[in-house]
């Protein structure tokens, strides 16, 4: 009887779909790449390195920050001097993140993150220290073959 147990949950357990480490998302090679992608951007917001959160951008990058005003439109010029900028002020920076859920149709994707923040911004006064956390979506695109963070920023 134990035997026959043991047999049935190692089957019902091979059966099941592999998920992505962390996450309820099932492993495909598209969300494996999307997770991929999520990850360098988050060592690279960690490790303040501007070019390595671009290099994961796609090249015609563009966030509408979800309202009609054009003023706070961001494409990847405005995303670069805005990166570079923010990243100088800020100080012993720690982002974590988990991911939600990714959807993909065809060359496009979403994937719902929460992100937490904690870091310490410089100020005329001295470090403030902050931390964020939400839950935001971020847009992905394929742009020959690989996986670009289209939106979302």
């Amino acid at each position: 009887m134990k035997t026959r147990l043991a047999l049935l949950l190692a089957v019902a357990a091979a059966c099941a779909p592999r998920l992505l480490p962390g996450t309820d998302v099932k492993d495909t090679p598209d969300t494996r790449a999307i997770y991929d992608v999520i990850q360098k951007w988050v060592n690279a917001m960690n490790a303040r390195d501007v070019q390595g959160v671009l290099a994961l951008v796609a090249p015609d990058y563009f966030d509408d920050a979800g309202t009609p005003d054009p003023s706070d439109d961001m494409d990847r010029g405005r995303l670069e001097k805005s990166l570079t900028e923010d990243l100088a002020r800020v100080e012993g920076a720690k982002l974590a993140v988990t991911i939600r859920r990714i959807d993909v149709d065809g060359a496009n994707a979403t994937a719902e993150l929460y992100y937490d923040s904690y870091y310490r911004v410089q100020t005329p006064a001295g470090p403030i220290p902050r931390r964020d956390s939400d839950v935001y979506r971020l847009k992905l695109k394929k742009v020959d073959g690989a996986w670009k963070i289209a939106s979302g920023l």
